[in-house]
């Protein structure tokens, strides 16, 4: 899986606009994120095929910033689950800079040492 920052117009429809194209290319969104920043809607999204995920969207005119690989979780839907992770990729010493989540109870970490966070959830 991979998380991809989209750039987005702050204005209606460009949410839409970005949904649209994904969908017609056959890309689903497994999760995602978004907020507005300096006049830009920012928004992570996470797929399984990043290549034809931006090939779609910059097909339709649409930004694609940063590309990378992120830590996805199955989680247990119970009071400090979150936390608990958390705690364990801090004391590795790994720092999480992006957290939001997807479907089917999957919490999507970007982590600045993948290879380390992921061995100690």
């Amino acid at each position: 899986m991979k998380d991809l920052t989209v750039i987005l117009e702050d204005r209606p429809g460009t949410g839409a606009d970005m949904g649209e194209a994904l969908g017609k290319a056959g890309i689903n969104i497994e999760g995602a994120c978004a907020l507005v920043v300096e006049g830009k809607g920012i928004v992570h999204i996470l797929v399984e095929d990043a290549a034809a995920a931006r090939r779609a969207l910059e097909e339709a005119g649409i930004e694609v910033g940063d590309e990378r690989e992120v830590l996805v979780l199955e989680m247990e839907n119970r009071p400090g689950e979150g936390g608990e992770v958390m705690r364990r990729i801090a004391n590795a010493g790994v720092n999480i800079d992006l957290s939001y989540t997807a479907t089917n109870n999957r919490a999507v970490y970007g982590v600045d040492d993948l290879d380390k966070a992921r061995t100690v959830v």
